[in-house]
């Protein structure tokens, strides 16, 4: 038990302006629920037979929720980081094979009259793993063996709620990179990732576009050439080898340069063919450096010139035979490759009009036509930033964003001040968590971001998130609060 004098010193320690903002993104976010469940048959917003009722009770319960988490010692946090990471993987593996199917997914568990979502209260659990093992002596963020290691805490719950077909949360779990990139991960990682999204774009866009009047497929052409420039810019960057720079590019150069021409105006043949043996030949030559040097910088370069180099084959079947209808629909709107409004980009046309009609002010608060309307599917959960739109307009749509982006600084400051590593790594995680979050949720409904299907923080219906939000929130900021204490194993 704590002294009335810690107690006090805790509480005097507190970060009200983070409290303070949470207070007015939840108020703020409940008015908006309002807006978009209003109906005029039953105007009473506390009424349980409205969602505006129903996240009355969740906003009381969270605030409930974060007092009691304020209580709640340091050093608790600490001890039950690995047990309730290990108890909440077991819930997780556990929900695939009870949960019911809704709407396609089996992530929800029915618990007497409600129904929560244990992919939402995972985070928190993966925040606190990953801290605490970040935090153990000799760590050493530059070795393969502890990276890895410490990717598995992230990857395990992305598998099992994937499992659960639940992508999109899913892959909220990508912001911990973000994380460890603060912690010293190299930017390779990083760098990787950007360019395998860039071919799985040029890809799926550009696949059954011929490469002029070529027999080849653009979308293979071009895959198969970044993935080379990729490469070489690696080896340039991290290898600090003129001479294999120079050779890579002579020999690829050359030989993708002949293999056009000869196409283009000799006998016209399917240049990917030839690509795809010179990327062969510039992997076995990265393997040969990597034997002779036993410098594992060529050999890890050599892992992404294969998948580089395969990716473009992996990523067909994945778009073609492993995502659902929906899924590979989402894609194609946001590539521009499936206009139609009235099927596929139905639910981002509709937001997007929300948006727009409300203008510079917004028609005010339950004056909307397209919210009222239900024009706009999922208006009151993944889509509640188009009610933000067309009620408050530019206005109270940048207001919104505003406080968010005053949060989040907030957080980055709260996470430098910790006095030690796990504290750092919490306070970043929740920080990396919300930013994605929010960056998506409003992304998705501006039709610049797919469609996953996640909340915008504090503001879409339901309990869940709320909760799930409240938690990864209110154990940061006790941390914070005992920052000037010393924490007792």
């Amino acid at each position: 038990m704590q002294s009335d004098s810690t107690n006090k010193g805790i509480f005097l320690s507190l970060d009200w302006i983070t409290i303070g903002l949470y207070l007015i993104l939840i108020v703020w976010g409940w008015f908006s629920v309002c807006g978009a469940c209003y109906d005029y048959d039953s105007p009473d917003l506390l009424s349980f037979d409205l969602k505006s009722g129903k996240q009355f009770v969740w906003i009381l319960t969270s605030i409930g929720l974060a007092c009691a988490l304020l209580l709640i010692e340091k050093r608790f946090y600490y001890n039950a980081s690995t047990p309730l990471y290990i108890m909440m993987m077991l819930i997780l593996l556990i929900t695939i094979f009870v949960a019911p199917d809704t709407k396609g997914s089996r992530s929800w568990i029915p618990i007497g009259p409600l129904k929560l979502q244990p992919a939402e209260f995972a985070k928190f659990t993966v925040a606190l793993a990953i801290g605490k093992y970040m935090d153990r002596f000799g760590f050493n963020m530059s070795t393969l063996r502890e990276f890895l290691k410490l990717t598995t805490f992230i990857f395990v719950p992305m598998l099992l709620i994937i499992g659960q077909k639940e992508t999109g949360t899913a892959l909220v779990y990508l912001s911990f990179f973000l994380v460890l990139y603060r912690e010293g991960m190299t930017g390779s990682v990083l760098f990787a990732a950007l360019a395998f999204v860039a071919f799985f774009i040029i890809g799926v866009k550009y696949a059954n576009e011929p490469m002029g009047y070529m027999p080849t497929s653009a979308g293979e052409f071009w895959v198969l050439l970044l993935s080379l420039v990729c490469t070489i810019i690696l080896v340039w960057r991290y290898c600090k080898e003129p001479a294999a720079v120079r050779n890579l590019v002579c020999f690829a150069g050359g030989t993708y340069l002949a293999a056009i021409l000869f196409s283009a105006y000799v006998i016209p043949f399917n240049v990917c063919i030839v690509q795809i043996i010179v990327n062969v030949g510039a992997i076995i030559y990265l393997f040969v450096l990597y034997v002779y040097s036993h410098s594992y910088k060529y050999l890890l370069i050599t892992i992404f010139a294969m998948l580089a180099t395969g990716f473009f084959y992996g990523e067909d079947l994945i778009f073609h035979r492993v995502l659902r209808d929906h899924q590979r629909d989402r894609i194609e709107v946001l590539l521009g490759m499936n206009s139609d409004i009235s099927g596929k980009g139905y639910n981002v046309h509709q937001a997007k009009i929300a948006i727009g009609s409300g203008g510079f002010a917004g028609k005010g608060f339950l004056k909307g036509t397209q919210t009222k309307l239900k024009y706009v599917p999922e208006q009151d959960t993944d889509f509640i930033f188009c009610t933000v739109g067309e009620e408050e307009g530019f206005i109270g749509s940048a207001g919104v964003l505003l406080v968010y982006l005053v949060f989040i600084l907030r957080l980055i400051v709260l996470a430098e001040r910790q006095p030690d590593t796990w504290g750092r790594v919490y306070g970043y995680s929740v920080m990396s968590i919300f930013l994605f979050h929010l960056a998506i949720n409003v992304g998705m409904v501006l039709g610049i971001a797919p469609v996953i299907g996640i909340p915008l923080p504090f503001f879409s219906y339901g309990g869940s998130s709320l909760w799930g939000f409240t938690i990864l929130l209110f154990i940061f900021l006790r941390m914070d609060a005992e920052r000037n204490f010393k924490m007792r194993s």
